[in-house]
C-alpha cells in the first residue's frame, strides 16, 4: 500500500515577494507537491513556479494540469525539460484534454471535439514519453505528427512523471497504459458549454473508474499515483455550514460527503478515518486541496503512513 501524499493547487502566484515564503510554508507543513494551474486569463503555467522551487529543496511542482490543446507537443516538452532541470528535477507534468470553449475563442485556438481531443492527449504522451526518454521522437497520428531527432535539452529526471487528469473511459484508460498517475477529478464537462459538472462523485462512478486504470494499466499499476482533485475541504469541530455549501454548489448528500474522495468535511479523526478507507477501497493516496491550513492537521497525522 503506497504511503499518503498531499498537495496544493493554489497559490499567491502573481506576488514575487509573498510565493516564496509560501511554497517553504508547504514544504514545512509536509505538502508534496505545489500546483499551478493552465488557463487563459491568469498566470503562465510553468514561470511562477520557478520562484517556489528556488525556495525550496524538496516540493515537487507542476501545472495541474496542462490543457494539451493549447499546446505543440514538442515545445512543451522543450519548457517542461528545462523547467525540471532548473529545478533538480521536480516536475511532474499532469496533463488534460481542455474543455472551456470561451478560452478558446479567447485565445483563437481550435478546441477540437471530444474524441479528437482525447486522441490527440493520447498522441501527445508518446510524443513527450519519447522526447523525455531518449531526446526524440517519431510519430505520424491522426491529430499529430512528429519527426524529431533531437530535443536538445535532457531531463533532471531519470523518468519524468507524466500524470493524465481525468475521468472519462478513453482517459482513464490512456493513463493505464501511459502515464504515471491518474488524477480523478469527479467533474465531468457540459458537452456545450464544456461548463463542470460534479457528476463522479458517488461511490460506484469511483469504482468504475477504478476498475477501468486496473484493467488497463496491468501490472503497471503498482508503480502509478492515484489521486483525487479534492473540490472542498473543512476539517474542524463545526461543519455544519460546510456540508451546507457543498451540498448547495456539489448537489452532496451527506452521505456522498462521508464517502467521496472529492469533499472532505468533519473533524480530524473523521477525515482521517476516511482517507484510510478510502486508499483501502480504491488505491487513492494522493490527494490535492487548495486550503493548505485547513487541510494541515490532517496531514501531520497521516505524516510517513
Amino acid at each position: 500500500m503506497k504511503p499518503f501524499r498531499f498537495s496544493i493547487q493554489a497559490g499567491p502566484f502573481t506576488e514575487p515577494d509573498a510565493l516564496p515564503d509560501y511554497a517553504v510554508k508547504l514544504e514545512d507543513l509536509g505538502y508534496a507537491e505545489l500546483w499551478s494551474f493552465d488557463h487563459i486569463g491568469t498566470v503562465d503555467p510553468f514561470l511562477p513556479l520557478l520562484s517556489a522551487a528556488a525556495a525550496t529543496t524538496k516540493l515537487r511542482f507542476g501545472p495541474l494540469v496542462i490543457n494539451n490543446e493549447f499546446h505543440n507537443p514538442v515545445l512543451l516538452a522543450r519548457t517542461a525539460a528545462t523547467f525540471d532541470r532548473l529545478t533538480n528535477g521536480r516536475l511532474v507534468l499532469a496533463l488534460g484534454t481542455g474543455y472551456a470553449q470561451d478560452e478558446h475563442d479567447a485565445a483563437d485556438i481550435e478546441l477540437r471535439p471530444p474524441p479528437r481531443r482525447v486522441t490527440r492527449l493520447d498522441e501527445t504522451v508518446q510524443v513527450l514519453r519519447s522526447l523525455f526518454d531518449t531526446g526524440s521522437a517519431t510519430l505520424t497520428g491522426s491529430e499529430i505528427s512528429i519527426n524529431l531527432d533531437a530535443l536538445g535539452v535532457e531531463t533532471a529526471q531519470e523518468q519524468l512523471p507524466i500524470w493524465i487528469g481525468g475521468n472519462g473511459k478513453r482517459v482513464v484508460t490512456i493513463a493505464g497504459k501511459r502515464a504515471d498517475g491518474l488524477q480523478l477529478t469527479g467533474m465531468s464537462h457540459e458537452p456545450e458549454t464544456g461548463k463542470l459538472q460534479a457528476t463522479g462523485f458517488e461511490t460506484d462512478a469511483v469504482t468504475q473508474r477504478v476498475e477501468w486504470l486496473t484493467d488497463a494499466a496491468g501490472d503497471r499499476l503498482a508503480d502509478m499515483d492515484l489521486s483525487a482533485l479534492v473540490q472542498k475541504t473543512a476539517v474542524g469541530d463545526n461543519t455544519t455550514e460546510q456540508r451546507q455549501d457543498a451540498f448547495n454548489r456539489m448537489g452532496c448528500s451527506d452521505e456522498v460527503i462521508d464517502e467521496t474522495p472529492f469533499v472532505h468535511i468533519g473533524s480530524t479523526q473523521q477525515v482521517v478515518e476516511k482517507l484510510q478507507r478510502l486508499r483501502e477501497q480504491f488505491g487513492i493516496h494522493h490527494f490535492t486541496c487548495r486550503d493548505p491550513d485547513d487541510f494541515a492537521p490532517v496531514v501531520a497525522a497521516l505524516a510517513d503512513q
